[in-house]
């Protein structure tokens, strides 16, 4: 049997358990950017491909970060909020109501 009968068992790349967290994050980071031109552009091997190796790279991210920090605005609760202050007409940006970095001033 040949590499190409066995493309749906195998993996491409190293085995994620076996990178270190920089190797990781920076397979994460590439995968990401890469994302968009494949789901545009690539074949339907290429984006399942990527669709496995992404989801076996972000399960290792999730295994050894179990309590990374979750931003209030990503979670459905912060999505309503962001929702009820968009009807109010209450400006919120990236960290919340009054402006960037909590300054309420000038300069």
């Amino acid at each position: 049997m040949n590499e190409h009968d066995e493309r749906g068992t195998t993996m491409t790349g190293v085995d994620p358990d076996r990178l270190d967290d920089q190797q990781l994050m920076k397979e994460l980071e590439t995968i990401h950017r890469t994302r968009h031109d494949t789901l545009l552009y690539g074949s339907n091997d290429a984006l399942r491909a990527h669709n496995e190796r992404m989801a076996v790279l972000e399960g290792e991210y999730l295994r050894r970060n179990p309590r990374r920090f979750v931003a209030p605005g990503r979670t459905r609760e912060g999505a309503r909020e962001r929702t009820a202050d968009a009807a109010s007409g209450t400006p919120v940006g990236k960290w919340g109501p009054g402006g960037a970095g909590g300054r309420t001033g000038g300069r």
